[in-house]
């Protein structure tokens, strides 16, 4: 296969040349649309030669392989008319796109193209970022993992950059939490924040592989499997990456899941599992919490989503989410969330990761496993170290899904050690969970003599300073 990251490299840098483009955003959006139609292209052709009488809902003049795979093909004015043309242009038609036999299919072209733009303002750059995303074949390649590497390829520049950008779950914490909860056959899973589908696509991958025996079982699991995300490119990347998973028609929406009604949500909206990782420090739309019952409103999106998921969960639904230290600790409204937690569902498991997991973000967070119809009597924590030697993660030593295997041997035959404790719920103060890991000692700082007379003398001269200041 082509190697991803020199490709999205270079499409980067083809895009900065093009004047229509500005900023990191607006080149992720414009290959978000361009990465589904190749996509949704590739899995037409294939489901042309697996199933007999299969049409695409794309009209034949705007699939890829007929506009875009020839690498000599129409570029330039042609190319930018037949992407923009008011009337007959790939946008406004595929805005416009319905379908009687796949209407679910089609609508999901639409919803793509409703909430996207082509920024680019010369056909013949595009026409060269076309010819780069032909040279990745998705059909071919073996590597099931090869959206992943694509997006974030794409991220390391906002990365790189110290911009916000779109942090996402490591891999390894996806599988871990998806593992650890084990969705079975016929299970709903839901992620409320799905942003670009990884907790969906790795209980898609955990089903397949342990319980999808046949043509049934796979048809079931097509049917099991839902993601809400609100942001527009995270949405098309997220959809984009369950059609590469195979899933025909996605039930992925391009909603705000802190704007469903609270109190219309019944049994048939409730669903076994939710392997989500929500936004914190996140701002909501304006009245969003008045949504919520009045003891629960915040401002904090995750301690909504804390509440939300509850009354989403099946009376013996299970919940894997990633929270901050923010989320488990505080006074007022925090505690009353948490108490609803712990008076709602076991609380089970709460997995201390270090500080640098989510690199670039620097915040200390957690991973909640729990399950709805029964209080907290105990709590286990665990606390995952680094690899020996290593300072942090990094770009470039990122958390890796091995080092999870001593946590996954002590989950079925649970000890206290060094690293992991046990905690009744009446101990705790304010139902506080932000607790420290009782057996490891507080490291003594040891300075050398140098160190310690450069810092009384530093502290010597700030005293003197603060003495003139209000002798003045």
């Amino acid at each position: 296969m082509a190697n991803v990251g020199a490709v999205v490299n270079s499409i980067r840098n083809i895009m900065r040349q093009d004047r229509g483009i500005s900023g990191d955003a607006q080149r992720l959006e414009q290959l978000g649309w361009m990465l589904f139609l190749k996509i949704m292209d590739d899995k037409d052709q294939e489901l042309e030669v697996i199933r007999d009488k299969y049409v695409s809902v794309i009209p034949p003049q705007f699939q890829w392989r007929n506009w875009a795979a020839n690498p000599e093909g129409i570029t330039g004015d042609e190319l930018l008319n037949f992407i923009d043309h008011p009337s007959t242009g790939l946008f406004v038609s595929l805005r416009n796109l319905s379908n009687a036999v796949q209407p679910k299919r089609a609508a999901i072209v639409k919803e793509v193209f409703d909430g996207s733009n082509n920024y680019m303002k010369s056909g013949y750059e595009m026409r060269k970022v076309i010819n780069k995303l032909n040279e990745i074949d998705f059909n071919n390649s073996e590597d099931k993992h090869i959206f992943g590497n694509i997006y974030e390829s794409i991220l390391q520049e906002l990365r790189d950059a110290g911009n916000k950008g779109e942090y996402y779950t490591p891999r390894a914490v996806t599988q871990l939490m998806t593992q650890m909860t084990n969705p079975k056959l016929g299970e709903k899973v839901l992620d409320p924040a799905a942003g670009t589908g990884g907790f969906l696509t790795a209980a898609i991958d955990h089903v397949r592989d342990h319980y999808v025996k046949t043509l049934e079982d796979e048809q079931v699991l097509q049917n099991s499997i839902t993601g809400w995300e609100l942001k527009p490119v995270a949405y098309v990347l997220g959809l984009t990456n369950l059609i590469l998973h195979e899933m025909d028609v996605p039930d992925y929406h391009y909603i705000d899941s802190l704007k469903k009604e609270y109190n219309s949500i019944s049994r048939k909206d409730e669903v076994d599992v939710i392997l989500a990782n929500p936004p914190f420090g996140a701002s909501i739309a304006d009245g969003v919490e008045t949504n919520f019952p009045a003891s629960f409103r915040c401002k904090e999106s995750a301690d909504l989503f804390v509440i939300l998921m509850l009354q989403l969960l099946k009376p013996v639904g299970r919940c894997a989410i990633v929270l901050p230290d923010g989320s488990i600790t505080g006074e007022g409204v925090k505690a009353r969330i948490r108490e609803k937690l712990l008076t709602d569902a076991n609380l089970h498991t709460i997995i201390r990761l270090p500080q640098s997991t989510f690199f670039p973000a620097t915040v200390s967070t957690n991973l909640l496993f729990f399950e709805k119809g029964s209080p907290t009597k105990e709590i286990w924590y665990y606390e995952h170290r680094l690899p020996e030697g290593q300072k942090s993660y990094s770009k470039l030593k990122p958390i890796q899904f091995e080092e999870f295997q001593p946590l996954i041997e002590w989950w079925d035959n649970r000890v206290e050690n060094e690293v992991a404790w046990k905690v009744n719920v009446e101990d705790l103060k304010g139902f506080d969970l932000d607790l420290k890991n009782p057996f490891k000692k507080e490291e003594e700082a040891t300075y050398s003599k140098q160190d310690l007379i450069g810092k009384l003398k530093k502290s010597q001269n700030r005293i003197a300073e603060l003495l003139t200041e209000l002798g003045s």
